[in-house]
């Protein structure tokens, strides 16, 4: 991380140090015998000295150390700024001393030199707090960046987990139509293409109109009924104002990809699933008729979708298994998110 220089508003230098300055002659003002002249003189030189020390500790911070990744106090640093600082009142006191060569100039200068090392301290400590919070706002910003950068990566990882997985299978029920000469054959194969082109064209995006997903659906469903030849059935009660809000692509494709991989499909009693409205979300709803040797897993299209609309939404879906029936809900989008 490239260390940036301190800057200070040369508002808040000059009016600070003139207000140290007038501080500094208040004792001098509540003195019976009030001197404008000493006080005048007192207030210019503490002002002076100020400036100087607001100008030096701002240098000092600012310059690049031998080993930057050290934190805390840089005793050294505050040493020599100290040291200056005592130089630089020293030869303060003594132009005092000149203008008011009345006053004794030994208690003068012990007065000086505590009041100038306190502020020099003061100073110093404060642009040294200021700059560890500059450096660590600096640090926690590029954890963001990191952190955001690694979630875009995750999150294209994601995505290509949607690819279907299920080729193998298409391939082996378009063969069998092919041997018995189902006449499906021929449209079989134009869904299978139209599906792998949705998959082609949506991949790269991050949300698509619940219509586009529902196309992408009636061709997966196409597929799936000629491989399953009737063991389960689908119907959707979607409107149209629902169907022009947003989705992750393949959503409500994995989400049936998962009820057929751990249900029983049968002619004697298919499974039926349901996709409705309700409550301002999107339901996918299915009777549970597990698989013999299914291990209760949630599958990998599950939990791609929970991953994608943490990322996109950072909304949880819901979830409800009553051991009879599964339900899966997805919050509406009415417009893209960006993160």
């Amino acid at each position: 991380m490239t260390k940036s220089p301190l800057k200070i508003s040369p508002a808040i230098i000059w009016i600070s140090s003139i207000f140290l300055g007038l501080l500094s002659s208040v004792p001098q003002i509540a003195e019976h015998h009030f001197n404008a002249a000493e006080a005048a003189v007192n207030a210019g030189i503490t002002s002076v000295f100020a400036l100087l020390m607001w100008y030096l500790n701002i240098y000092m911070l600012s310059r690049k150390s031998s080993r930057p990744n050290k934190q805390g106090i840089s005793y050294s640093r505050l040493f020599k700024s100290l040291l200056i600082g005592i130089g630089v009142m020293l030869c303060l006191a003594w132009i005092q001393q000149l203008i008011l060569s009345h006053i004794n100039f030994g208690p003068v200068m012990l007065m000086v030199e505590v009041r100038g090392i306190l502020i020099n301290l003061i100073f110093y400590m404060f642009l040294h707090l200021l700059q560890q919070n500059y450096e660590n706002q600096q640090v926690n910003m590029e954890l963001e960046k990191i952190k955001s950068d690694s979630l875009g990566a995750q999150y294209e990882l994601l995505k290509q987990q949607v690819n279907p997985h299920f080729l193998f299978n298409s391939l082996n029920t378009l063969k069998a139509m092919v041997e018995i000469g189902d006449e499906e054959a021929v449209d079989f194969i134009l869904k299978l293409s139209n599906f792998y082109r949705y998959t082609l064209e949506s991949r790269k995006l991050d949300l698509i109109h619940v219509s586009e997903e529902m196309e992408i659906l009636n061709a997966y469903l196409f597929l799936q009924q000629a491989r399953f030849d009737g063991g389960f059935s689908f119907t959707s009660t979607l409107n149209e104002e629902i169907l022009h809000t947003l989705i992750p692509p393949f959503t409500l494709q994995l989400l049936i990809e998962n009820c057929i991989k751990h249900n029983v499909v049968s002619l004697d009693k298919p499974l039926h699933i349901s996709l409705y409205a309700e409550d301002g979300q999107i339901v996918l709803e299915n009777p549970i008729r597990l698989k013999t040797a299914d291990n209760n897993s949630l599958g990998v299209g599950l939990k791609n979708i929970t991953l994608r609309y943490q990322h996109l939404l950072e909304k949880p879906i819901e979830i409800i298994n009553d051991g009879q029936i599964f339900k899966i809900k997805l919050p509406l989008i009415h417009e893209h998110h960006h993160h």
